[in-house]
Parts: C-alpha cells; structure tokens; sequence
C-alpha cells in the first residue's frame, strides 16, 4: 500500500520548471518526506519541455532527471505526468498546437507523431533512475476535449498509441493515464469508463467532491467521505480483470467546500473509507505545498491545498496525513454486491444509482458494484 503526495513546487509553481532551482526542490522533498510518504506525482510542462515538435529541450531533460534524482535522495519514488495538458484550473499548449498551427492533439497524426517523440525523449533519460515508477499519460487530459474534440473511438485509440510507446521506451514500468471525473459522470463523454478502468498498468481515480457532492449533501456528509470510496468501486465494477489495482491518484480538500478546520477529519475520514476497498494500489494526496498568493487569476480553492505551507511548515492537515500514514492499515472487507444500473449521470451526485450506493453507506453497509 503506498502513500503519496502530488508535488506542487512551493517557489514559482509549475513555473518553476522556468527558474529552476535544484535546492529548492531538495528542500520540498525532504519536507514530503518528513510526513512520511514514500512516492512522489510530478508535472513536467509540455510548452516548456517541447517548445517545437522537433525539440524537447535537452536542459529541461536534465532537470527532471536531476529532480529523480533529488527524489530517490530522499527516499521518495517518481510517477511522472508528460503531457500538461490541464493544472489546476490552467491549459499548457505549446505553440505547434495552438494559433495559426492549430491541431487536435487527440486526432492529428503529426501532433501524436510529436507527443511520442516526447516520452521517447523522457524515457530515454528516466527509465533506468532508480524509484521511476512510470509515466501518467498527463494529468486529467479529458478537461482539454472541450478544444480538442473527438470521438471514443479517437480517445481509446490516442490512449492506446501513447501508452504503447511508454511501454516500448520504458518497458516494466506501470504507466497510466489520468481522467477527471467526467469519464464516470458525463453523458456523451469521449473518454469512456470502459477506457479509464481497462487501458494501462492499473485504474486511477480522482476524487474531488467539489464536483458537486459537497455542495449538494454537505461537507462533511456521508456522500463526501464515502465519495472516493465510490470512484474506486465503480472504477472496480468497469475492470475486465477483477483483480486490476486501482490507484486513487488525486483526492483532496479544497476550500470553500471543506473548510481548514475540517480538512484533516475529512482526510482520516475518507482515507478510513477508501482503505476498505481491495485492489488498492495506493493514495495520493493533492497536494504538498500551497500556492504562493503573489501567483495571481488561481480558483481561491487552489491557493491551500497543501499539506505544507509555501515556508515548507507542516499545516494541521499535513499532520494528520502524516498520522494516517503511519497507522492506517489496509483492510479490505466484506461487501454486498449491487449491480449497477443507468447510465452516467445517474452514476453521478444526484443521480438514483450514486443515491442508491450511498444510502447503503450511510447504514454502515460497504457496498462493491457489478455489472450487466
């Protein structure tokens, strides 16, 4: 069972990748690993790294090598996103995709032709670092459909080529890809369950109940703590192998749906839940720093996720994950099968089958899903 944490720089941002400071990134990974979690999610960005698709830039190569580096230093493993893709509320395009050069990044064979020759670029540097885990295809691609439209067809496909070359370039590794949750809410979604739950090394899930959960139930309701839970069962329900791991790659407590003072019961709550479920390969909080409010035009619930503050200081949030981290337990249980019925939205807040789910939970009973 691994514990992590998405890393959010706590200098520059993402930005940082434009000003980088090798110590600065040294002194953010002791600092996660002082809580006590073991790996590390972390976001090159593309307009950075490919600024042509041509070019991937050898000096950034050498940074995100250095930082795997700094990583393993601290005893800390390395999932890394490549294509970013979405961040926190902001698009990254490099420039050969946008403007007078617009193309589909999901559809143009030139543009996909040029993604591969990214993670050929990255792995050729990375694959052989101690504590690499793998690569995230980009951080919940599916928000960029909106730009960049396609089929499911198109989608599955894209998934499949890129995926295909991770694993040529780094074979052993478990690569991934990542959907917000659209992917189980949104009818006419081009990204499928049937993609997020059997395509790539395991499932990963991201839980965030500003989606509408805590809005309609409340913060700190059953259908907030359980809702990660959820994410992971109906994930389970979509998997053609029962045995697939499922790794809850983003959970949080963003602000204003769940309050600082209520961040760290949230926390134990929801991580007490999603522990019960099989198959779970690991957790990884969003985030570990908070974002500097010099950095302006952030969602406010962007500014204080972090588990530490900007000053690297451990926030009341961060202790109890440092709490959980060290006593929780792994404890699959026994649950009652309900099969799963509807479609999207009614697998979503609101919906009769998430409200079927959830009336269960709030009787105690943990409930798994199946299928047809």
């Amino acid at each position: 069972m691994r514990f992590g944490v998405n890393y959010t720089p706590s200098h520059g941002w993402f930005h940082h990748w434009l000003d980088f400071s090798l110590d600065d990134v040294k002194a953010d990974f002791e600092s996660i690993a002082g809580l006590g979690l073991d790996h590390v999610r972390i976001f090159p960005l593309w307009p950075v790294f490919q600024p042509n698709r041509g070019l991937v830039r050898p000096k950034a190569v050498e940074q995100l090598a250095q930082m795997l580096d700094a990583a393993h230093e601290t005893g800390l493993d390395v999932q890394v996103d490549v294509l970013q893709g979405h961040l926190s509320s902001f698009d990254f395009y490099p420039s050969w995709v946008q403007t007078w050069h617009r193309r589909n990044i999901f559809t143009d064979p030139d543009v996909i032709d040029g993604q591969r020759f990214y993670v050929r670029t990255l792995a050729e540097a990375l694959r052989d670092k101690p504590g690499f885990l793998g690569f995230t295809l980009g951080n919940e691609v599916n928000l960029l459909t909106e730009s960049n439209p396609c089929a499911p067809a198109q989608a599955g496909e894209w998934i499949d080529t890129l995926l295909d070359e991770c694993e040529k370039a780094a074979p052993g590794h478990p690569h991934v890809h990542s959907e917000y949750d659209a992917v189980w809410y949104e009818s006419e979604h081009a990204f499928l369950p049937e993609h997020a739950a059997n395509k790539g090394a395991m499932t990963t899930v991201h839980s965030w109940v500003f989606n509408g959960t805590a809005q309609r139930y409340g913060s700190m309701s059953p259908e907030s703590v359980h809702h990660a839970e959820y994410l992971v069962e109906l994930a389970k329900a979509h998997a053609e192998d029962p045995q697939r791991p499922v790794w809850l790659q983003e959970v949080g407590a963003a602000q204003p749906e769940i309050t600082a003072e209520q961040a760290p019961q949230f926390a134990e709550q929801t991580l007490a839940n999603v522990l019960t479920c099989s198959n779970l390969w690991g957790v990884t909080w969003w985030c570990s720093h908070d974002v500097d409010r010099a950095l302006v035009d952030f969602p406010e619930r962007e500014y204080e996720l972090g588990l530490l503050t900007t000053e690297r200081e451990v926030k009341p949030l961060g202790e109890a994950i440092a709490r959980l981290v060290r006593e929780a337990a792994h404890e699959p249980v026994e649950r009652t099968p309900i099969k799963l019925h509807g479609d999207r939205p009614s697998w979503g807040p609101g919906g009769a089958f998430f409200e079927e789910w959830m009336s269960l939970a709030r009787t105690g009973v943990r409930a798994s899903i199946a299928r047809g």
